[in-house]
């Protein structure tokens, strides 16, 4: 087995099971087969093609306990987080995109100003792109693929998927659910590191979806850019929660606590920054050190899914400690007979953007909470971040907390709660900044998985447009009436335009008979 795959579980300290790499240079021809297949399942009828993918809840639903296993096994993560947030989240997004997509590939008409351009109308269609690259990561190894493979494939694409080396054994288990279901090859898998997620973003592809770091995000980015394709890149987070002097502080401790926590931080929705209103920070403080306090390890918050994840999170610890922070729970690893890998929950107060557990994506167990003085300074530290993927605003006056949700600069901004929406397959999730662009959820994310064709049909059987050969006066003084008409002119300029047009077209319509007699003689005459 190739030394690239973990090999060890970092829940229970276990070996896993051997994985078989993908050659690099049998990629080219995984996505040859996959674009092969994909030309007839494109022909297929919307509704046989979900019908199809419709299988793939039931697979999912009836081996739920088996494929958390897998993802506890390779993540860490508590099976029943795996159950909720991935298996059951997944069964949703097949559920969703059965009931909706035939409707949104539904053609539809595109407006055509009938004076301008008489007797035609057009339909705009939906396409599928053709062969798409999936690469992802591990942190959500089943549920983050299956939110892009399920209405790609839906919409009539062959998908090459890579899940992250990490995570090669939940990877199979995603690709083994269409097994049967759809023409052989139109699912293929490429199993490998880095080199072969560069192999695939070269191969002829038609989209690349990567989720991952900002700096493997520019690099597929580039790569997609020398081949002149299309990418989306969700490329992670730094999300901050504002928690206002009139919140329910109960509820908004225990949110928070779970949004930074779930997964031992590992999301890219997680909160990892926490802005309190002076008046109340040092009660939310408390109760959120209280709430962490708790947790179970291992029950609660599973271990870090790799040692590179710990170093990091060791790193912005220990450099808050330095800058002054406070330290109120945790801060400190875990090594126990199981796992070499464990965190504990930690709650720190610290006033410093500049230090990496605030600037930076911890991606870890760690909460740092400021106090500010107000919202308007809270909302200018959250929108300081160059992420900008998700926020939240704690407060009991809903419309204050919606205008807020205005002034912040992030994709997905949710009032009283965090994080939860990224399993709503019919929300969209996306941000600015160095979290990429895309948009996975929603009938949005088609604007990536289809293109539009637009087919216009003329049923004018004149021998010539208005607009074609030959220009002469008339048709000048036509276009400049058009140009009074549609607003270059006042009320009384618009009416005497239209009288203008009126008076102009037939002469028009004259000179391109004119001309068309012209022609027709000429061409007798040879």
């Amino acid at each position: 087995m190739s030394e690239i795959f973990s090999r060890t579980s970092p829940a229970t300290g276990a070996a896993l099971s051997d994985v078989e790499a993908t050659p690099l240079d049998g990629i080219e021809a995984i996505v040859a087969k996959a674009r092969e297949a994909q030309a007839s399942w494109a022909a297929l009828e919307v509704s046989k093609r979900v019908k199809a993918i419709m299988s793939v809840k039931r697979r999912i639903l009836a081996k739920a306990e088996a494929i958390a296993k897998t993802v506890h096994d390779e993540t860490g993560k508590p099976e029943v987080e795996a159950l909720l947030g991935e298996v059951l989240a997944s069964a949703d997004v097949v559920g969703y995109w059965a009931d909706t997509i035939a409707d949104e590939l539904e053609p539809f008409e595109a407006e055509i100003d009938a004076l301008s351009y008489p007797k035609k109308s057009g339909l705009i269609h939906r396409d599928p792109r053709g062969t798409i690259a999936v690469i992802m990561p591990w942190n959500f190894p089943f549920a983050l693929p299956l939110r892009t493979m399920i209405p790609a494939l839906m919409a009539g694409n062959a998908i090459v998927f890579k899940p992250s080396e990490v995570t090669p054994r939940t990877g199979k288990v995603v690709a083994e659910l269409f097994d049967g279901l759809v023409p052989a090859g139109l699912v293929g898998v490429v199993q490998g590191g880095g080199d072969a997620g560069a192999r695939l973003c070269g191969a002829e592809v038609d989209l690349v979806v990567f989720t991952g770091s900002p700096a493997s995000g520019r690099k597929v980015a580039h790569a997609c850019a020398d081949r002149l394709v299309p990418c989306t890149l969700e490329l992670g987070g730094k999300d901050a929660a504002i928690v206002l002097a009139d919140a329910d502080l109960d509820r908004a401790a225990n949110g928070i606590v779970w949004g930074a926590m779930m997964n031992a931080g590992q999301n890219c929705g997680a909160v990892e920054r926490v802005y309190a209103e002076k008046s109340i920070a040092k009660a939310l403080t408390d109760k959120v050190v209280a709430a962490t306090r708790a947790l179970r390890t291992t029950d609660d918050v599973g271990p870090l899914t790799t040692s590179a994840q710990r170093d990091t999170v060791v790193r912005h610890v220990e450099a808050a400690r330095t800058a002054g922070a406070v330290v109120h729970v945790g801060g400190e690893p875990i090594d126990d007979e199981k796992s070499k890998l464990g965190y504990r929950p930690t709650v720190l107060t610290i006033d410093a953007d500049e230090n990496p557990v605030i600037a930076d994506e911890t991606f870890g167990p760690v909460l740092p909470i400021t106090s500010v003085a107000d919202a308007d300074e809270a909302v200018r530290r959250a929108n300081a971040s160059r992420y900008g993927l998700t926020a939240s605003v704690w407060t009991k006056d809903l419309r204050n907390g919606e205008a807020l949700a205005k002034k912040l600069r992030a994709g997905v901004i949710t009032i009283n709660n965090h994080s939860f929406t990224g399993a709503l397959p019919s929300a969209p999730w996306g941000g600015v900044g160095e979290t990429g662009w895309g948009i996975t959820g929603s009938p949005l994310a088609l604007d990536h998985l289809t293109r539009p064709r637009f087919v216009c049909v003329d049923r004018n059987r004149a021998s010539r447009e208005m607009w074609w050969y030959p220009y002469t006066d008339t048709l000048k003084q036509i276009a400049l009436a058009f140009a009074r008409l549609r607003g270059g002119a006042s009320l009384g300029g618009r009416i005497g335009a239209l009288f203008t047009l009126i008076g102009l077209l037939p002469k028009r319509m004259g000179e391109l008979k004119a001309a068309s007699k012209g022609a027709a003689a000429k061409t007798s005459s040879k």
